[in-house]
């Protein structure tokens, strides 16, 4: 067997060179279903217990994902070892579980950009666990992302530092485990099996959380619009965005994954302001262009080409 062996993640698409922005594209995409996911989240936990909505979220993706694809998932957790998916499924269920229940406590547009921390937190994780290398030229990136996430937490005008922050760091910890152990896994793990392992993760964590914490799961109290917004929520941001993320992490590193993924608290400004009236200092927003021209460098410098397409062994 090979030490290192090639991603099996292959992507339906046609050669060109367009393609390099395929996998770039996929975070793009993710960032803003979690970027309108966010506030739609905060909304219905004014009406819903949030380990009630998180299991019902997730129990929907995971029943989904398993009529679509069940036969497929089946044979590869049978080809799966447990040391391949266990790590990114409990640190992905970890971090959306907690990531949610930081959107209880704190303001949504706060919880985006503390978990955005993950950009710095990724490559650092990728440095002790797998003594991977960190590029020199990313690192003027990486310190402006830490000024604009600053600007944004600091000077935004956002919320104070409690309970909600602490929760949204923890999230962005858990999450930089999901991509670093995630890159890794997909070596070997189908990528529609990993990420219906790490729903499961997130169903199983919240199903937990909903009869320790609140004596039970309690949906009565549901009306017809926060039904559609569990559906948006289980389909789109975990089903999609689960798929969304391991694809990409097929062909970038998880390093880059994270920087791309600072979209995302840009996104969630941009809907919550619209949605639940949140607003940005002057120094708010400076700290979310810093961020999009981070994105944008990063997506430029990358010496990552895109995928592959020869056959995988």
């Amino acid at each position: 067997m090979l030490d290192h062996p090639s991603p099996i993640t292959q992507l339906p698409l046609r050669k060109g060179p367009s393609l390099r922005w395929v996998p770039f594209f996929f975070i793009f995409l993710q960032s803003a279903l979690y970027g309108f996911g966010d506030p739609i989240s905060k909304a219905a936990y004014e009406v819903l217990p949030v380990y009630s909505l998180l299991t019902a979220r997730y129990m929907i993706a995971l029943l989904f994902l398993c009529l679509l694809f069940g036969r497929r998932i089946w044979q590869g957790i049978k080809k799966a070892s447990l040391r391949d998916w266990f790590a990114p499924s409990l640190c992905m269920g970890g971090a959306y579980v907690t990531n949610n229940i930081a959107l209880e406590l704190t303001a949504a547009t706060s919880v985006a950009f503390l978990r955005s921390l993950s950009t710095v937190m990724t490559p650092l994780l990728a440095l002790a666990f797998y003594r991977k290398p960190f590029g020199k030229k990313h690192l003027p990136i990486q310190l402006l992302v830490i000024l604009g996430l600053y600007l944004l937490c600091g000077l935004g005008g956002l919320a104070g530092f409690g309970w909600g922050e602490v929760f949204s760091l923890l999230s962005a910890l858990l999450l930089a485990g999901a991509l670093i152990f995630g890159e890794r896994a997909l070596n070997r793990v189908d990528p529609i099996t990993l990420t219906t392992l790490q729903t499961a993760a997130s169903a199983v964590m919240a199903l937990v959380c909903a009869l320790c914490l609140d004596q039970g799961i309690s949906l009565h109290a549901a009306t017809p619009k926060i039904w559609m917004s569990i559906v948006y929520l289980a389909l789109l941001c975990t089903v999609a965005g689960y798929l969304l993320q391991n694809a990409a992490l097929g062909f970038l590193s998880s390093r880059t994954v994270a920087l791309l993924q600072c979209f995302c608290p840009v996104m969630t400004a941009f809907f919550s302001r619209i949605l639940l009236g949140e607003h940005l200092s002057t120094a708010g927003m400076f700290g979310a262009v810093i961020l999009l021209l981070c994105v944008a460098a990063e997506t430029l410098l990358s010496d990552e080409t895109g995928p592959n397409f020869s056959n995988h062994p």
